[in-house]
């Protein structure tokens, strides 16, 4: 992370080499001064007042223990920049849904007309999708092909909606995979038994 630092230690010796001195302390100084940033889209300025949270839902694979550990952070985090939240979570037996965390918990599935019955009441100005696990990734890209983000206006934080369709989709992973000229393990969707036996039968011909 702090790879800015490398450059500082060049440009030093590049200043020496010339007969330069130079402050290393000033040098770093500058380099970790914080400047704020002053994007010209309005949605990049936007600091939330409420955000919307898709919790860890039920214990299964996939979205239990990690999503709610991580998820309760996301709650204190923003807690401390003064940002209202609001939980989805069905789930009363997480740390995410404990008294007192959370500063509005709805306990209803994490199923698209159920998240945006709650934000047409809460009316959040942002959603956190990424702490949830699957069901919530799932649910936050239905709502996003459904235009219901766009229509009551909520900003998704964090990770891109088109980085989470692009990796949740298995196909569409493997081809931005390829495009890059990265290796993956071949595979094809399908959608019988019959379609999996064939599949089976040729991939142990081909290793044969």
């Amino acid at each position: 992370d702090l790879e800015c630092l490398f450059d500082v230690f060049l440009d030093v010796v590049k200043n020496h080499k010339a007969g330069r001195d130079i402050s290393v302390q000033q040098l770093l100084t500058e380099q970790l001064l914080y400047r704020p940033v002053c994007p010209t889209n309005p949605a990049q300025r936007l600091h939330p007042r409420k955000v919307l949270i898709l919790g860890s839902g039920g214990l299964s694979i996939g979205q239990a223990g990690e999503f709610d550990y991580s998820g309760s952070q996301a709650i204190k985090a923003l807690k401390e920049e003064n940002i209202q939240t609001v939980l989805i979570n069905p789930n009363i037996a997480t740390v995410q849904t404990s008294k007192g965390l959370a500063d509005k918990v709805y306990f209803l599935p994490l199923m698209p007309e159920y998240v945006e019955q709650v934000i047409i009441s809460e009316r959040p100005d942002g959603v956190l999708l990424t702490f949830g696990g699957q069901t919530a990734l799932n649910c936050g890209v239905k709502l996003q092909h459904s235009g219901v983000f766009e229509k009551y206006n909520v900003t998704i934080l964090g990770t891109p909606i088109q980085s989470i369709i692009e990796t949740e989709d298995r196909k569409i992973f493997a081809d931005r995979i390829n495009e890059i000229g990265e290796r993956v393990a071949p595979s094809a969707a399908v959608y019988s038994v019959q379609e999996v036996s064939i599949m089976v039968f040729y991939s142990h011909s081909s290793k044969m």
